[in-house]
């Protein structure tokens, strides 16, 4: 019997592996692909060298190791707040850690696990400032700066009608107004403040405590029960084992804001 060619063998061979390896898991399957902000300091912020910082990023980070990922196995994905639900719905990502409040209505489109993080709608002024203590001192015609289309300025307007409201695209933009004097203040949720504090210090602070509460959760596909128990098992040893406090003081420390208490994760 004569005896098959080596170089047939290896081309049957290789015709056999190649449906096998596309059958396989890929680089998708080594991968995470987690969504988060790319232009808040403090919180999600992509650097110029391409890495990523905060501390939304921070218990992303650990979530994704409690999951058995690697840092290099982490894929960031920025995830704009209009974006988020359906970046999930798409399985464009797997979970987002963006400043992510948990809401009704956004239940019904995405599950959550968490809160990570309870804050609250605060104001941003320059260390400088003196005269405004807090929400009501607003009322003195004091201009005071927030996104459009945004929750903050809805608030502002319906509770606060003595302030003169001036609505930008971005906070980014609010921050430098209020840097050269343009706007008193800039409001948003107190941790997103904080984090601008922190970018720049001494040169702005948060005042007047919280005036409404926002509870961060992590968003992940609608009925992913079984993900949503690994993340908030997660969650729970980031705080019990100190490293979310850790997180919190690297990232969010600076500005003067003392770490609040971590709050109970909802298991239900």
């Amino acid at each position: 019997m004569r005896s098959i060619p080596r170089r047939l063998v290896a081309a049957v061979a290789l015709a056999v592996a190649l449906p096998l390896a596309a059958c396989g898991g890929g680089d998708n399957g080594d991968k995470v692909v987690i969504g988060t902000k790319f232009d808040q300091p403090g919180l999600g912020l992509k650097n110029p060298d391409g890495t990523m910082s905060g501390f939304d990023v921070d218990v992303a980070r650990y979530v994704a190791q409690q999951l058995g990922y690697t840092e290099d196995q982490i894929q960031w994905k920025e995830a704009p707040s209009a974006q988020r639900e359906t970046l999930i719905a798409n399985g464009q990502v797997d979970y987002i850690v963006a400043t992510y409040s948990i809401t009704d209505s956004r239940k019904e489109r995405v599950s959550f696990a968490g809160p990570y993080l309870i804050t609250g709608q605060s104001l941003l002024v320059r260390s400088d400032n003196t005269d405004i203590v807090g929400a009501e001192s607003l009322e003195n015609n004091k201009k005071l700066c927030s996104v459009v289309g945004s929750t903050p300025a809805q608030h502002v307007k319906e509770k606060y009608p003595g302030v003169q409201l001036q609505q930008y695209d971005t906070y980014s933009a609010c921050v430098e107004a209020l840097k050269n004097g343009a706007v008193d203040a800039v409001t948003t949720d107190e941790v997103i403040l904080a984090g601008y504090a922190a970018q720049s210090p001494g040169v702005f602070k948060v005042v007047g405590g919280t005036f409404t509460e926002e509870r961060y959760g992590i968003g992940l596909k609608k009925g992913d029960t079984e993900l949503q128990t690994k993340i908030n098992d997660a969650l729970v040893k980031m705080e019990q084992d100190g490293a979310w406090k850790a997180a919190w003081d690297k990232n969010l420390g600076p500005a003067g804001l003392p770490a609040p208490q971590p709050p109970a994760i909802d298991q239900s």
